[in-house]
């Protein structure tokens, strides 16, 4: 018998459990995933939790539901791993071996990376909301809120979902204007970027709507240190934005398993293949999802589309054939916008977003790079077809991995730019 090892039963690993023991013969492999966590959360919602939006309770099950029963699941942290010897120790001192390694370990925040910002201050004036933890601390915070100087920040990229921090601030506004108190609320989006997103046409909707919503945008912002007790980030040039209310996105980094490994990056990603997702580590490590230092979204989209292809490519290595450079970025998201309309953008490394429609050309219903309330009930439908689809490894209907052309007003586009 063969091992497969996983590590990670988040949204890529579990895709590829659900994948794989479904092309694997039985009798020939055995699939063994490892998460220390007991529960899976449905990462996306948090973005909602501060606001009311979704119960905290609606955005997290049991992992053990999600992995399919020929699956061997190990409940436990991971210590380190010994490419060389072809094994994983893990937390509690057991060794397991594998013939061919994934690692889907995801990203976590540090805000310990940032001087002041994770000290006496966290989770009193300043707050996350990429943690279970921090989304729901900081509804309550906002539930008791008088106003003042809202500061949404990003510490540097790359970071999960790059859209959320502008879906945040773009929900404050409307989240205030609800509760009739937006004449309270200065709301400020401060980012390292120059714009408000790393895609310029994208970038040019999206600024179009902070100047619609009074949200004022700071570009351009290399956080240096949080001086918490006078309520002020500053940057490496000494510029200084203050706050009443600062909610963050920290750096994110891998899995520090990956630092004792010796086998990430400066922050603790995995260097792999941007195209076929096998890792520059070894040939029989591959890495899928946030895992992976590639250059595209950090996003559950994204993790879907890899899934497909790795899956083929896992089956393309153990026959010995060349592996499918196939992947090509391929990413989309909705973007939310407040008063239940959303923008969506899909793209890929080479093409920038455009307008069009998606999933049917021509037909949609969802209308690309445009703000339209039946984006935000695909948004909000996205939960359901997560848990009883994504996750499960079931393909989604007339989505496909690679990124089309087909609907997409490309060519106009490119002409109106020259």
């Amino acid at each position: 018998m063969k091992d497969l090892l996983i590590l990670g039963a988040g949204t890529s690993g579990t895709m590829m459990a659900n994948h794989l023991v479904k092309k694997l013969p039985k009798k020939e492999w055995n699939i063994t995933i490892v998460d220390k966590e007991k529960e899976h959360y449905y990462q996306p919602g948090y973005l909602f939790i501060p606001f009311d939006i979704y119960k905290p309770k609606e955005v997290k099950k049991s992992i053990s539901k999600f992995i399919p029963k020929d699956v061997n699941l190990i409940q436990e942290g991971i210590e380190k791993i010994d490419k060389d010897q072809k094994t994983v120790l893990l937390k509690d001192g057991s060794v397991l071996s594998y013939d061919i390694l994934i690692i889907a370990t995801g990203t976590n925040i540090a805000p310990e990376e940032i001087e002041g910002m994770s000290g006496e201050y966290w989770q009193k004036d300043i707050f996350d909301f990429y943690t279970f933890d921090g989304s729901v601390a900081l509804r309550n915070k906002l539930r008791e809120w008088k106003g003042g100087k809202l500061v949404v920040h990003i510490a540097e990229m790359p970071i999960k979902c790059p859209v959320a921090p502008l879906e945040f601030a773009f929900l404050a506004d409307s989240y205030f204007i609800n509760k009739k108190m937006r004449d309270k609320v200065d709301i400020t989006f401060v980012t390292p970027l120059s714009g408000a997103f790393t895609k310029p046409k994208a970038t040019k909707e999206l600024q179009h709507l902070l100047d619609e919503k009074n949200i004022t945008i700071v570009p351009d912002f290399n956080i240096e240190r949080v001086d918490g007790a006078n309520k002020k980030i500053i940057d490496y040039i000494e510029k200084e934005v203050e706050y009443d209310l600062l909610v963050t996105v920290p750096t994110n980094v891998g899995d520090a398993a990956m630092e004792r490994s010796g086998i990430g990056d400066e922050l603790n990603f995995i260097p792999t293949d941007k195209r076929t997702l096998q890792s520059k580590v070894s040939d029989d490590i591959f890495a899928i999802g946030d895992a992976t230092n590639i250059p595209t979204s950090k996003a559950g989209s994204v993790a879907h589309f890899e899934a497909e292809i790795l899956t083929e490519n896992i089956l393309r290595y153990i026959e010995g054939k060349p592996l499918k450079d196939e992947f090509d970025g391929h990413a989309n998201c909705f973007i939310e916008t407040g008063h239940g309309k959303a923008i969506l953008i899909d793209f890929n490394y080479t093409q920038e977003p455009v307008t069009g429609s998606f999933p049917l050309p021509g037909v949609g219903p969802l209308k690309l790079l445009k703000e339209t309330h039946m984006n935000h009930m695909g948004k909000l439908a996205f939960k359901w077809i997560y848990w009883n689809m994504l996750i499960k490894g079931r393909h989604i209907p007339f989505v496909s991995s690679e990124m089309t052309t087909a609907g997409k007003d490309i060519e106009v586009e490119e002409v109106s730019s020259i």
